[in-house]
């Protein structure tokens, strides 16, 4: 069991999402949140996963003052339509604007996970598939209005009620979608522990 590799050891969870948190809270795994303000800037070549390994690694430089007992836990989520990168929307129009591109169409969701811990450092990434059926101007309108998506990659969460009303399928891990791929999240860090240990 984790909890017994983890008790020698603090997880810093550097997220703001509720999400994210409830996560490790779910998972048993006790977590402290501490999150540092980064220019979330990329290279504008960078496609896909690239861009999330890119900013989960760009996060955990904030922490330079690592101790030899913390394992770091930065992360980064896109929607990525047509070849873009849906980050977080601006606005209320921006937001409109992201729901319609993803209307009537397969997107991806694409999380990365960098660990950072005694001067290692390894990332993983994980990629779910999800179609919206076609989706009206009015429920789109309505969403953003009642619900105000402005803190969710490509501007909607799947377990709210746009999710429910548009979604038709799903191919990899839901989990992602809400926020991280949690099966392996936690046998990642489970490995990690257990060589730290060993």
């Amino acid at each position: 069991m984790i909890q017994n590799l983890i008790k020698d050891y603090e997880i810093i969870l550097a997220s703001g999402s509720p999400r994210r948190q409830k996560f490790f809270a779910d998972l048993l795994i006790p977590v402290t949140i501490d999150v540092r303000s980064v220019d979330e800037i990329y290279p504008e070549d960078l496609e896909g996963k690239e861009i999330t390994d890119f900013l989960s690694k760009l996060k955990a430089e904030a922490f330079e003052d690592l101790q030899a007992n913390q394992i770091l836990i930065t992360s980064d989520t896109i929607v990525y339509c047509d070849a873009k990168a849906l980050g977080k929307p601006r606005d209320h129009d921006h937001a409109v604007e992201m729901i319609n591109m993803l209307s009537g169409k397969e997107h991806e969701v694409i999380t990365s996970v960098c660990f950072t811990y005694r001067n290692k450092q390894e990332i993983l990434n994980y990629t779910t598939k999800v179609t919206f059926g076609d989706l009206t101007q009015k429920e789109i309108e309505f969403y953003v209005t009642n619900y105000k998506p402005f803190d969710k990659a490509g501007g909607y969460a799947i377990q709210e009620w746009i999710g429910l009303i548009g979604i038709e399928t799903i191919s990899g891990s839901y989990f992602n979608v809400v926020g991280l791929p949690t099966n392996l999240v936690y046998k990642t860090l489970k490995r990690i522990l257990k060589e730290e240990n060993s």
